[in-house]
């Protein structure tokens, strides 16, 4: 059994990881923490996630200095900010301990990445070099064998996912970039109570125009230029993204779903539909990326789904511990 410690646990993403840790059959959680200044300290799991009560009715316990839990520690999932992630993800890792990081801390090996899109100067470049980008249907390899494994955003999850296996194919002519569009339900933002958050203030609208800091971790991983609109709606959970491309010249619909049929059929975590597209009902509270698309002449337009807290965050962070400790990839998912 691998001893388990989520840091951040009173968040939407790990609550979750929570459940899901809880029922992992080669886990265990020895501690749930949460910063030593949060209001949730000392309270129950469950007072704050009523699902969870009677099932994991564990501590909050405030954390400020690792070493009170890392000791005996096998794996570590960070449900935290970026800034925090940064701080002790290199902490844990030289306390042997095997780290998935849900933040965008250790995403891009690029340190001017983090300059101009999160605002700081980062201090762990030999981190960054290490650390496998979790985007667990196509990393795999890189994910078995690493210690820090980034887990990809939420929006770059579905996106990449949608997009990737068409781009390597070469299908789509890029010089019109693929634009998308995709809307996400409250539960992205975090718990923390805000006006702009708040149910009755909530209005489906764009925001991040140009300058979203998925924008280059979706660009930079899938190496092709796009246009990424997120937009926020007024629905607790999931991603709907529809994305419109241009084909070249010549490729049939036919040719798209064997690409897709090619990078998925054997992914258990990704569904692709026949016929017809996706919608969020279908996704929400489970594992899922979902694609569909039609195709009309040169252009292509493909519709993913995803619950944001699960695929895009929790599902795929235990997804990529199954693969680097050589579990079964859907072990306590489904």
């Amino acid at each position: 059994m691998l001893n388990t410690l989520i840091v951040g646990a009173s968040g939407y993403a790990g609550a979750e990881l929570v459940g899901y840790i809880n029922r992992h059959p080669h886990m265990n959680i020895t501690a749930l923490t949460v910063s030593a200044q949060s209001n949730d300290a000392g309270k129950l799991i469950s007072d704050l996630h009523p699902q969870l009560k009677g099932v994991v009715d564990l501590p909050l316990q405030p954390m400020s200095d690792i070493s009170e839990f890392s000791g005996g520690v096998d794996v570590v999932f960070l449900a935290t900010a970026h800034e925090v992630s940064h701080d002790l993800a290199p902490q844990f890792l030289a306390a042997g301990c095997v780290v998935f990081d849900l933040s965008g801390a250790f995403r891009v090996n690029d340190a001017a990445f983090y300059e101009k899109f999160y605002g700081f100067t980062h201090q762990h470049p030999e981190w960054l070099a290490q650390a496998a980008y979790g985007l667990a249907e196509w990393n795999r390899d890189a994910v078995k064998e690493a210690n820090l494994i980034a887990v990809p955003g939420c929006y770059p999850t579905a996106a990449q996912l949608a997009l990737k296996p068409l781009i390597d194919a070469g299908v789509l002519n890029l010089n019109q970039w693929p634009v998308i569009n995709a809307t996400s339900g409250v539960s992205g933002a975090g718990r923390k109570a805000a006006m702009s958050n708040s149910f009755c203030e909530v209005s489906l609208q764009p925001y991040g125009i140009f300058t979203h800091r998925h924008h280059p971790e979706i660009t930079t991983h899938l190496g092709a230029e796009v246009i990424f609109t997120p937009h926020l709606g007024n629905f607790k959970r999931g991603i709907l993204e529809t994305i419109t491309c241009r084909l070249n010249a010549g490729v049939t619909r036919a040719r798209i779903a064997e690409l897709y049929q090619q990078a998925y059929a054997d992914k258990p975590l990704v569904r692709l539909y026949d016929t017809g597209v996706p919608a969020l009902k279908g996704v929400e509270g489970l594992p899922f990326c979902d694609i569909g698309f039609a195709v009309d002449g040169e252009h292509l337009i493909i519709v993913a789904a995803e619950d944001n807290l699960l695929k895009g965050a929790a599902a795929q962070a235990v997804q990529c511990a199954n693969i680097r400790f050589g579990y079964p990839e859907t072990a306590s998912l489904l």
